[in-house]
């Protein structure tokens, strides 16, 4: 078989493999017919929960939605995120709980108390069918360490408004976390630059 005849046979092939995979593709789209809002959990211990969180509001703020966000732990230092939303999306209702590290506070009644006060701002965005997206960062921490009560906000995770779309961000978040959610990823730390002592960057880590 000469050259011309081996690339004929491979583009056949090609045309007749992505044929195939169209074909499974329209499929799932064909499939997906339900219309509603989605809940996002974002989980692992690997670098760009957040960042994908941030992404997805990105994309939201180019269809004019309007926005929720509640950072929790967060707060103390400034990030990329909130001085560009601050200053340049001013529609978007932005919060942090602002207490930095719990294991910075060392003081679990402190934490409790800004936790409450953070969740009854998120838990009124959850209840508001104007916000298309509400991110809750880092709010499995708040479970983990048991400062808001697990029952309380899958509650208000399940009835939300039918069309907000919700991210839920953070290591771990429990097994009821994982079953309310409709789509769950897990981050894996293959390397991280912080462990070969290069300190964090504006713009990559901050």
């Amino acid at each position: 078989m000469n050259i011309k005849d081996q690339n004929q046979t491979k583009d056949n092939l090609h045309k007749k493999k992505m044929k195939k995979l169209k074909k499974n593709i329209d499929a799932s789209i064909d499939a997906a017919n339900i219309k509603r809002g989605i809940g996002v959990l974002l989980t692992g211990n690997g670098k760009g929960k957040s960042t994908s969180a941030f992404g997805m509001v990105m994309r939201s703020l180019g269809y004019n939605y309007k926005i929720g966000i509640v950072q929790f732990i967060k707060g103390q230092q400034l990030s990329g995120e909130e001085i560009y939303l601050r200053d340049k999306c001013p529609d978007v209702t932005f919060h942090q709980m602002n207490t930095g590290f719990t294991w910075e506070t060392q003081d679990r009644t402190f934490d409790t108390a800004a936790a409450e006060k953070s969740w009854a701002i998120a838990e009124s965005m959850l209840q508001d069918e104007s916000y298309h997206l509400v991110v809750l960062d880092e709010l499995t921490y708040m479970l983990s360490f048991k400062y808001l009560d697990e029952g309380r906000i899958i509650n208000s995770l399940q009835n939300r408004p039918i069309e907000q779309s919700v991210v839920v961000t953070g290591r771990g978040g429990g097994s009821a976390l994982t079953e309310w959610a409709d789509t769950v990823s897990e981050i894996k730390e293959i390397k991280h630059a912080y462990n070969e002592g290069i300190m964090a960057r504006k713009g990559i880590d901050l």
